[in-house]
């Protein structure tokens, strides 16, 4: 790799931006592409793909067959609510290569014994959220109920970029939620960011099930197009079930 490319690869790496290396295995002529300047390389939709699958390897393009080198972000978690939902969803995050971070400012439940080996932050939002640096390879759910808690920390996620934004709560209460933040100026844009009820439509009860909905949906964000509609997964889900 040579060093122009090198030094542009750490520097987006430490900054925790996505890119991508392009090798011609013919003659190993290599180029450069940062995550911002996908959309308009002649490349765009391959690029778009291997960045969605975070996996590297050859593939074939209109322009010949080519090597891709992706480099993407380690995803983030950041849970609001030390809640039983909270427990079940981090070890889960934990497995499939998520940084967990639990937030809440309720001592009595933000503790280490009931999150071994996760970072735990016993802070309100606006103390525990702006060190994270939470950035666009970052998934936010709000699980406490508690719109003194919750609302802080969904406005904090809206000026983030995260990749996905969830709120638990049922239809009403999520009706109630946005009235709430609309009241407080959040635009209509970042309202309709807000996966609410969160989690894929599985029929999920119990803490752990409902772990997994979240998790699904997150999934389904971090590694399908932004325009495919998850209510067509759940429905097609649910009819092979």
């Amino acid at each position: 790799m040579k060093i122009d490319i090198l030094h542009a690869l750490n520097a987006e790496r430490a900054a925790r931006r996505a890119a991508v290396v392009i090798t011609d295995p013919a003659n190993g002529v290599q180029r450069f592409v940062r995550a911002a300047e996908i959309a308009g390389d002649p490349l765009a939709d391959v690029l778009e793909t291997c960045l969605r699958s975070g996996k590297s390897g050859m593939v074939d393009t209109p322009a010949g067959r080519v090597f891709l080198t992706v480099y993407v972000p380690p995803p983030r978690l950041v849970a609001v609510g030390a809640v039983h939902i909270s427990q079940a969803l981090a070890p889960m995050a934990r497995l499939l290569g998520y940084d967990v971070t639990i937030v809440d400012p309720r001592t009595a439940f933000a503790s280490p014994e009931r999150f071994p080996d996760v970072k735990v932050i016993a802070e309100w939002p606006d103390v525990a959220l702006p060190p994270l640096g939470i950035d666009h390879y970052t998934a936010f759910v709000a699980l406490t109920h508690d719109p003194k808690i919750d609302d802080p920390a969904l406005i904090h996620a809206f000026g983030r970029d995260c990749f996905y934004i969830g709120a638990l709560g049922s239809r009403k209460t999520h009706a109630r939620r946005v009235e709430r933040l609309r009241a407080h100026g959040v635009s209509a844009a970042d309202l309709a960011r807000i996966h609410g009820p969160v989690g894929l439509a599985i029929g999920a009860v119990s803490p752990p099930e409902i772990a997994v909905a979240i998790l699904a949906e997150i999934t389904a964000r971090l590694r399908l197009p932004p325009d495919v509609d998850t209510a067509k997964i759940e429905s097609k889900a649910l009819a092979e079930s």
